[in-house]
This record gives C-alpha cells, sequence and structure tokens, in this order.
C-alpha cells in the first residue's frame, strides 16, 4: 500500500472507528461504485459528494510516445479511484510522475439519477510545460455542492512529451506529436461523451473551463476539427491562443532538442525510447526562436489536427455558436516578476531596460513610460512596471480574441478581475491565477491566497457566475450587475470587486498604446 493509499486508508477507518460524519454528524452512504464503458471504479463521499480521482480514460502513453493516444483496455472487477493518477513528466511540480498520465478526477452530487447537471471540465495552467489536475485549489465539491454540477479534472501530456514537434524530422508515427496533449484532452472529452452520465451529467451541457496554459488550450480546442460538438460552452482565465506555433519554428525547436541529447536528425527514432527523465534534462535549452527563455512548446499548426490558427485572422467558425466567456487579471505579472525584491524598488532609470527585456513587444519603452505617467502621474516607476507588462503581453491576447468574437457576431462576456487580497500588503494586487481560488469557491484550500473580510464575497460572485455559465451560456447571477457581452462600441467587462460593476471599455487608453503594434504570440 503506497504512503497517500495508506493515509487515506486511515483517515476513512477513522472516521468509520469513531461514527464521525463528514457532513453534518451524518453517518456517509457506503463507498460509491460507477461503472464507465471501461470498468467499474469505486471512490468516496466528502462532504456528501461522489469523489472519483485517478479514473483512466487513456492508456499508457509510454509505448506510444509522441504518437495519438489510445483508449484504455477495459478490465475486470472494481478499481479503486481514491488517489489522484500520476501526473505528466515535468521538470517541477509535486507528486508522482509517470508518461502513464491520462486520468481524470470527477465530482458529483449524484450517480445514475438521471439529473443531467451542467458538466465542467477543468483544465489546468503551467502553461504547456507543467502543472495536473490534482491541485488542492482545484478540489470540486464546494462548486458541485453550490450550483448542484458535475466537476471534472484532466491530466494529460505536456512540454516534448505533448507537444514537440517532429513530423518534419521522423516519419509517419509522428504525425500527431505537435499535437499530442490536445489530443489527449479531445479523448479526455470523448469519455465524458460516452460516461458522464453514469456521474448524474448532462453530456449535452459541457462546459471547458481554465486558467493560463488551461484557456490556451482551450482556445485551440476552438479551432481543432476533431473537438467539434465535445462541449458546448468555453471559459478561459488569463489564458489566451491567438496563434499557433508555426511548423517550421517547431521543427527548429525539436531540431534544438535533438542537438541538446546529441542525436542527429537520422537517429530520431530512439526519442521514443530514451528514458523519459533524460528528455526532461534538456527542456531548458535555449529556445532557437525566441531571444529569451528555454524551448517553447505550443500546439502546432500541422494541417492534420490543426488546420488554422486558433484566433488568427479570425474567431473559428466551428465554435461561433458556442458561448463563451474571456478574463484576466488586472495585476497578471505581478506573479511572474513579483518574486524578484529589486522590481518593487525600481527607479526611473532603470525601469526602460527592465521593460525592453519583459513586454514582449517590439515597441520604444521610453515612449510607452512617458504615455503611461501622463495616465497615471502618481504611480512609481515599479508599479508601471507591472502595469505595462501585464498590458502589452498578458492582455493582449484576451482582447484580440474579445475583438474577434465580437466582429464575428458572438461575442463573449469579458471580465477582468481588479480584487487585490491584503495577503503580503497588498502588494500584489490581483495577480496571474488568483481568480482560481474564487471560481473554484476553495479559499480555505491550501495555495489560496484569497484572505481577509471580503475574500468569501469574491468567491461567491465569481463561482455563481461561472455556475451560472455552465448551466445557461450566460453568467448572470444575483452577485453582479448587468452582465452584457462585448461589442466594439462599448467594449464592456466586467469587473470583479468590491462592488462589482460593469465597465466600458477599461483601460481603454493601455489599450490604444499597443494597439499600433503588431501582435504575435510569444513561442509562435
Amino acid at each position: 500500500m503506497t504512503a497517500p493509499t495508506r493515509r487515506l486508508f486511515l483517515k476513512h477507518s477513522l472516521a468509520l472507528a469513531s461514527g464521525l460524519a463528514v457532513n453534518a454528524g451524518a453517518a456517509e452512504a457506503p463507498s460509491p461504485v460507477a461503472a464507465t464503458r471501461h470498468g467499474q471504479v469505486r471512490g468516496y463521499r466528502d462532504n456528501g459528494i461522489n469523489v472519483f480521482k485517478g479514473v483512466r480514460y487513456g492508456a499508457d502513453t509510454a509505448p506510444r510516445r509522441f504518437m495519438a493516444p489510445l483508449p484504455p483496455e477495459p478490465w475486470r472487477g472494481v478499481r479503486d479511484a481514491l488517489e489522484h493518477g500520476a501526473s505528466a513528466p515535468q521538470s517541477k511540480g509535486e507528486g508522482a510522475t509517470s508518461e502513464d498520465c491520462l486520468f481524470l478526477n470527477v465530482y458529483t452530487p449524484g450517480l445514475r439519477d438521471r439529473a443531467k447537471r451542467p458538466v465542467m471540465v477543468y483544465i489546468h495552467g503551467g502553461a504547456y510545460n507543467n502543472g495536473s489536475g490534482s491541485s488542492p485549489l482545484y478540489d470540486g465539491v464546494r462548486l458541485c455542492r453550490r450550483g448542484d454540477v458535475v466537476v471534472v479534472t484532466v491530466n494529460h501530456r505536456l512540454n516534448a512529451f505533448g507537444y514537440l514537434y517532429l513530423a518534419r524530422h521522423g516519419g509517419a508515427q509522428f504525425a500527431d506529436s505537435g499535437n499530442a496533449g490536445q489530443l489527449d484532452l479531445i479523448l479526455a472529452l470523448q469519455w465524458v461523451r460516452d460516461n458522464i452520465a453514469e456521474f448524474g451529467g448532462d453530456a449535452g451541457n459541457v462546459t471547458v473551463f481554465g486558467q493560463s496554459g488551461g484557456g490556451a488550450k482551450i482556445a485551440t480546442l476552438m479551432a481543432m476539427p476533431a473537438a467539434a460538438g465535445l462541449f458546448h460552452r468555453a471559459a478561459t482565465m488569463s489564458g489566451q491562443q491567438v496563434t499557433g506555433s508555426g511548423p517550421l519554428n517547431g521543427a527548429l525547436r525539436a531540431q534544438a532538442i535533438l542537438d541538446a541529447l546529441q542525436l542527429p536528425a537520422s537517429r530520431v527514432d530512439e526519442l521514443r525510447t530514451l528514458p523519459f527523465q533524460r528528455i526532461l534534462e534538456v527542456l531548458n535549452t535555449r529556445d532557437p526562436v525566441l531571444p529569451f527563455g528555454g524551448v517553447s512548446f505550443a500546439p502546432v499548426l500541422d494541417e492534420r489536427n490543426l488546420p488554422r490558427h486558433p484566433f488568427y485572422p479570425d474567431a473559428p467558425a466551428q465554435s461561433a455558436r458556442i458561448p463563451m466567456m474571456i478574463g484576466n487579471t488586472h495585476d497578471e505579472t505581478r506573479a511572474f516578476l513579483g518574486g524578484d525584491p529589486r522590481n518593487f524598488t525600481l527607479d526611473w532609470a532603470d525601469l526602460p531596460a527592465r521593460l525592453a527585456a519583459n513586454m514582449r513587444v517590439d515597441i520604444q519603452p521610453e515612449a510607452v513610460i512617458a504615455a503611461y505617467r501622463k495616465l497615471y502621474p502618481a504611480l512609481s516607476a515599479s508599479d508601471l512596471l507591472f502595469s505595462i507588462t501585464t498590458a502589452s503581453r498578458s492582455w493582449r491576447g484576451a482582447i484580440i480574441e474579445a475583438e474577434e468574437r465580437a466582429k464575428s457576431g458572438s461575442p463573449a462576456f469579458v471580465y477582468q478581475l481588479d480584487w487585490a487580497t491584503p495577503k503580503d500588503g497588498g502588494r500584489f494586487g490581483a495577480p496571474h491565477a488568483s481568480d482560481i481560488q474564487l471560481v473554484f469557491d476553495n479559499i480555505a484550500r491550501p495555495g489560496a491566497t484569497a484572505i481577509g473580510p471580503q475574500a468569501q464575497a469574491m468567491a461567491d460572485m465569481m463561482s455563481e457566475a461561472f455556475i451560472a455559465f455552465a448551466r445557461s451560456g450566460n453568467p448572470a447571477s444575483r452577485f453582479i450587475p448587468r452582465w452584457e457581452p462585448y461589442d466594439l462600441a462599448r467594449r464592456q467587462t466586467m469587473i470583479f470587486d468590491v462592488p462589482p460593476r460593469l465597465e466600458d471599455d477599461p483601460r481603454g487608453a493601455e489599450r490604444r498604446i499597443f494597439a499600433k503594434v503588431p501582435y504575435v504570440q510569444p513561442g509562435t
């Protein structure tokens, strides 16, 4: 018995022996068992919610490294689904990692009750490099209890294993390599379609929502023909994918990995059998296209699985009828740049060079600083660093996606999280990822940063909006004012704060400063 299994067993044994129940002192029902198309799984109850962790939706990917995934082989008997499955191989992260990583977690109020609950499938962030669906912040119990919904979180292949484009270096076995991680997500959505009725969910009302890289993966799925019909609403949180990686740039990146492994192109097949740890060792190889960072991984315009860019030159027609939410946070880059204490004590002489390295667009830093100082004369050099980098590199893609949806006649509901947690004296404002805990109503879970008397009010606002959106395609709820879709005349945006408000074109002057610069998504 593994250590996590032992801990879980002891936890439930102690609760049983003492006669305690998790929910209001009432005895919990026997362990729930669900029947999937591949076999039965046994979960447990948490506060009245049926929880199934580590449910297999795909076969081990190790024998098919860089290839499209396959469904799992059927099994006999009942498999325990009591703890999370392995995460994809990655250079940083917690818990077990393995190429046998195609697992998902299901949280549901009921089983086989024909309730047809809305299904909310969460796709994790971590760019395309790290992460899993197992974070405590993604626990779906409170969201299920709050909204009578079914929540699913998912693991899939990442970094080189999910997005290394080898098709121009090898044979047909590598044809899907640049989008293998996306194909995993499509397989997971097919599992939801085929099995979610057993878990009390409605296969005809599936919402995909995700933050950061998860949002980018969703934007990409919206342009992938194989994903058509598998989800019916989409919500992206600080994650956008305007363009995918070009195939020639993808091939350059594959060559950089081969060079780091000292493998000539003639021996590319050896990549399929190398120990996965060896590949992880070279992920930080300098990117041959970008002027910063390790090799960038992203979905590839391979003309096979991804025949067009996600939001260029327009919004994908295949998803025009899918209601969409697009959100960002007011202080995105405080999460990325706030770890360096020097960024909080900048003087004006230092700011241009710091911006040049972090804006991710080619524009004169001095001209941008001058414009911002006119807009915000009370802000410090450090404040402008965070504001300018947020507007230039984290916010641009979201604005473009909202504009393209509006142009297509299928506008999105756009939001901006302005509420700043008082944690750390409020110095991080509303940084990247600060909306996750609020949407899941998990402000008391490990890793949460939302504290203070307003934190629960913010969780009420955001979780209810997402539940309403999953239920009807409209995020209207009693906690927020009327939310109008985004159009180019007004650019309506819901500002999540205390109190919330609908605002036309927030930070419009900042938007216009960068609108004159062509946008090329970093990495693509």
